[in-house]
């Protein structure tokens, strides 16, 4: 814990009971120096109680002396050794409450449009168990009649980076197993804002790749001519009477 709690507080009680300068107070509390100069002038923090951080343990006598006598000097937080070894929690990521609604729509969002990902990264993106993925992947839900599904970052349960990585490492893990990979899973290996600039024109398949450019030249195939149609007069060419006539004589 590099910064103590309630900082805001904290650094009301020190513009009000030191003389320490704001840059001291500002770096002790994880503030801009003009916040704190907002708050020694009141347009910061208005209606903020202050909160004694040499009450509540956090800072000592001795060194709120030492940073007054000396201005470069820079206020260190009271050792705490209830706090060693105090490590982040594991677990599914925090998820509002006005949010865990929208979870099994993302869900089924993620399971028909990324496949590849796995329930623990799925779990990890939207904040949610694993039970309810294989339900929803099931369709044993008990509402999968009504959920609808709809994108995750749109519902703003995660970030269209932190989905992007997810994707890339599934396919690559995937491509590392020796599995085969579809068109469209090539194009999720890049970022979204880079598949979107790609060529959208269907790629050939593999098994006729180099036919499209070839073709055939008169001289190896015979092409029969179609018959030329008689014209309308040759039907109609009768001989004159004068020369029936010559002929009778």
């Amino acid at each position: 814990m590099n910064k103590p709690i309630m900082a805001k507080a904290t650094a009301v009680w020190l513009v009000d009971n030191t003389t320490l300068s704001f840059k001291q107070i500002g770096d002790f509390c994880g503030l801009h120096e003009l916040e704190v100069q907002g708050i020694a002038d009141g347009d910061v923090a208005a209606g903020v109680k202050g909160f004694d951080p040499i009450v509540n343990n956090q800072l000592t006598q001795e060194e709120i002396d030492a940073a007054t006598a000396d201005p470069t000097h820079k206020l260190k937080l009271k050792f705490n050794s209830a706090a060693v070894g105090e490590e982040k929690r594991r677990g599914p990521r925090y998820t509002p409450l006005s949010k865990r609604q929208d979870r099994p729509a993302s869900i089924l969002w993620l399971v028909k449009f990324h496949p590849e990902l796995t329930d623990g990264q799925i779990s990890k993106l939207v904040g949610t168990t694993k039970p309810t993925i294989q339900a929803i992947r099931e369709r044993t839900h008990w509402n999968i009649q009504n959920i609808q599904p709809i994108d995750p970052v749109a519902l703003g349960l995660c970030k269209q980076s932190e989905l992007d990585a997810a994707v890339q490492k599934a396919n690559a893990k995937k491509l590392a197993e020796g599995g085969a990979m579809t068109d469209d899973e090539r194009r999720k290996l890049v970022s979204t804002e880079t598949s979107l600039g790609l060529d959208t024109e269907p790629s050939v398949p593999a098994a006729i790749a180099g036919l499209e450019t070839f073709s055939l030249s008169t001289d190896d195939v015979e092409i029969e001519k179609p018959e030329e149609t008689p014209d309308a007069d040759s039907f109609f060419n009768l001989p004159d009477k004068d020369d029936d006539k010559d002929d009778e004589d």
